[in-house]
C-alpha cells in the first residue's frame, strides 16, 4: 500500500488505497471519504483563516485547506451524502498558546466543524482537544483512522526540569540582531536585571547557530530582517532541529501582521515590534516590554515538531 506523511500546511487526494500519516499538536486534520467512488482526503492545516484570502497559502489555513480538498472530491462527485468526515488534532499541546490567549486548537477544530457544516457533510468520528499531541493514520481504503498521543508527559517533564535549571541561576540571553547599535542597546537593558545575563551576540543566522550550540542560551531575542538567512528561515530550523524559546524583535513583526502571524506559527514564543522599544530613547520602554516577555518565553516549550 502506498503511503503519504503530511507536514503542516499540506493536503493529500487521493482515488488510491494509501496510509496517510501525520503528527498534530494545536494543527488538525480533517479526513474525508466518499463511500460510492472510495475517493479520500486529508489535510493538515495550523491556523483557523488567513487575514488575506487572496494571497493566502491553501495549505496553511483551516477555511482554505478544507474548502480545497472537499471542493476537489466534490468536482468528482457533487453529493455531499456520499462523504464521511473525521476531525483530529486541536490540542493544547503547548503552554504557550493559552498563555497567550490564542487558542490556536480550539479556533481550528471550531473551522473544521464550521465548513464541513456548510457542505453538509456528516462527521462520524472526532478526537479533539486535550492537552496531547496525537499521531493519526487515515486508512483509505477501509475509512479508519488510527490515533495514538503523543509525549505530553515528556514535554511536562522538560519544561518542569528546565524551569528548576533556570531558577537557581540567571537567566541565559542570545541577541541576534545584524545592528550593532540594536546589539548593544538590547545587551544594556538585560543586563541591567538582576537575574539575566547575555552569553552572545550575533550578526546573521550562522553566527547564531554557532552560538546556540557553543553558549545554550535559555532564550533568544531574534530580528528578522537579516543577511544570509531571515529571522523566519532561521527560526524555522531552530525549532526543528535544536528547538528554544525565541523573542522576535523586528520593525516587521507589527501587532496582527502576517509576520507575526508566521513568528508564531514557526515556533516564536513572543513577538516584538522593535519600533515599540523606542530603543534610542532611553532604557526605561526597552526594560518595561523586553524583560517580561523575555521571562514569559523561557517558561515556554518550543513546539518544534508538534504542530
Amino acid at each position: 500500500m502506498d503511503h503519504r506523511f503530511l507536514l503542516p500546511g499540506e493536503y493529500h487526494v487521493t482515488k488510491k488505497q494509501m496510509s496517510i500519516d501525520t503528527l498534530l499538536g494545536s494543527c488538525v486534520s480533517v479526513c474525508l471519504y466518499n463511500r460510492k467512488n472510495g475517493y479520500a482526503a486529508m489535510n493538515h492545516f495550523l491556523l483557523d483563516r488567513p487575514k488575506d484570502e487572496v494571497n493566502a497559502d491553501v495549505g496553511r489555513y483551516g477555511t482554505t485547506s478544507t474548502e480545497h480538498i472537499i471542493s476537489t472530491l466534490m468536482s468528482v462527485d457533487d453529493n455531499p451524502f456520499n462523504y464521511r468526515a473525521q476531525i483530529f488534532g486541536g490540542g493544547a499541546v503547548v503552554d504557550a498558546l493559552q498563555e497567550s490567549g490564542r487558542d490556536i486548537g480550539g479556533r481550528n477544530m471550531l473551522v473544521a466543524h464550521e465548513i464541513l457544516d456548510s457542505y453538509r457533510i456528516r462527521i462520524i468520528k472526532k478526537d479533539i482537544g486535550g492537552t496531547r499531541g496525537r499521531r493519526i493514520k487515515f486508512d483509505t481504503a477501509t475509512n479508519t483512522v488510527m490515533c495514538k498521543y503523543t509525549g505530553h508527559t515528556e514535554e511536562a517533564k522538560r519544561l518542569a526540569l528546565m524551569r528548576q535549571k533556570i531558577a537557581n541561576r540567571k537567566l541565559r540571553v542570545l541577541i541576534v540582531d545584524d545592528s550593532t547599535t540594536v546589539r548593544r542597546l538590547l545587551r544594556k537593558a538585560i543586563e541591567s536585571t538582576s537575574d539575566m545575563e547575555v552569553v552572545g551576540e550575533a550578526q546573521d543566522a550562522y553566527e547564531a547557530r554557532d552560538l546556540v550550540l557553543s553558549a545554550d542560551p535559555d532564550v533568544l531575542t531574534l530580528d528578522i530582517i537579516m543577511p544570509k538567512l531571515d529571522g523566519l528561515s532561521f527560526l524555522k530550523k531552530l525549532q526543528q532541529y535544536y528547538p528554544k524559546p525565541v523573542v522576535i524583535v523586528s520593525t516587521i513583526a507589527k501587532d496582527n501582521s502576517r509576520v507575526a502571524e508566521n513568528a508564531i506559527t514557526y515556533g516564536a514564543a513572543e513577538v516584538i515590534d522593535k519600533e515599540a522599544l523606542e530603543l534610542y530613547k532611553g532604557m526605561d520602554v526597552v526594560r518595561d516590554i523586553l524583560i517580561p516577555k523575555l521571562r514569559s518565553a523561557s517558561r515556554k516549550i518550543p513546539s518544534q515538531i508538534l504542530a
